[in-house]
């Protein structure tokens, strides 16, 4: 039996002119986002605001995490149109920070590093001011698919590790803990671009693997981590272990002060793009 979603977890619907709006745009330019493929707790606040995360390279994903609610099937086509219609709808929502992220597309040989640097390139074409965070797969490790993102010059690269080491390949069979960490490592040592990870508690990790998981992540120079509330999207994915307290979510600020990492959002709603441009 799943366990009963505490209170403090639960969001009211919103319909306002902005969500509305958001919407509008969104669907316009035929466009996805991760606010609506993954669910995600805090999609009204967001839209509320005029900010949205760009879901790119379409719905399905290449490999089946076990705590993630898009669809692991065969991909779809790359649509050439798609950077410049997130450009578009950045443009006609008049964002400030921009927050790209994709689906896992181990199909192509490049994991769709250069199509990530074409809304890069796109938006900085229509709107030159606005600050672009990307949120990536970790390209299984490819330099050259990791210098593509580096030249096209994002303000943040933000790669999650998601869960602590022992239960890496429990949550994420077809991921390396290993990899993601170079990832991340590869990206702060050949540029200036500010790194970022996160991850979710709650799938039975201990405090000793989170604090490992914080100093691991210190130690390749994260600049900002997220960590949030695992909520399992339907009965065919992970249990959730435990619901943390606002409490315990105070006491993992303290275990990210004491492993070095100084920029962090914490609490039971955080996602990796929550707030972002506050972050930064």
């Amino acid at each position: 039996m799943r366990e009963r979603l505490p209170e403090y977890l639960k969001r009211p619907i919103i319909d306002t002119d902005k969500t509305r709006t958001v919407r509008k745009i969104l669907k316009t330019k035929c466009l996805n986002t991760v606010c609506e493929n993954a669910r995600c707790p805090n999609k009204n606040e967001c839209y509320t605001k005029n900010t949205a995360t760009f879901l790119i390279m379409g719905n399905n994903c290449t490999r089946n995490c076990r705590y993630c609610n898009i669809s692991c099937a065969k991909p779809e086509p790359l649509d050439l149109d798609e950077p410049r219609h997130v450009a578009e709808a950045v443009e006609a929502l008049g964002l400030k920070y921009a927050v790209i992220t994709s689906v896992t597309r181990d199909d192509l040989s490049d994991g769709g590093a250069e199509h990530f640097a074409n809304c890069i390139k796109e938006i900085r074409r229509l709107s030159p001011e606005t600050k672009i965070e990307i949120l990536t797969p970790d390209f299984k490790g490819d330099k050259t698919a990791l210098d593509t993102i580096i030249e096209a010059a994002p303000e943040v690269f933000n790669h999650n590790i998601e869960t602590v080491k022992a239960l890496f390949k429990v949550a994420r069979p077809q991921g390396d803990y290993g990899c993601s960490l170079k990832v991340l490592d590869y990206v702060k040592k050949n540029s200036n671009i500010v790194t970022k990870s996160g991850l979710m508690v709650g799938l039975g990790e201990s405090e000793e693997q989170i604090q490992e998981t914080l100093e691991d992540l210190h130690s390749v120079g994260c600049d900002i981590v997220t960590i949030g509330q695992y909520i399992q999207p339907s009965k065919q994915h992970l249990p959730v272990a435990k619901y943390y307290s606002f409490e315990e979510f105070e006491a993992l600020k303290n275990l990210a002060l004491n492993a070095g990492i100084k920029h962090f959002q914490i609490g039971p709603l955080v996602r990796s793009s929550y707030r972002a441009s506050e972050l930064l």
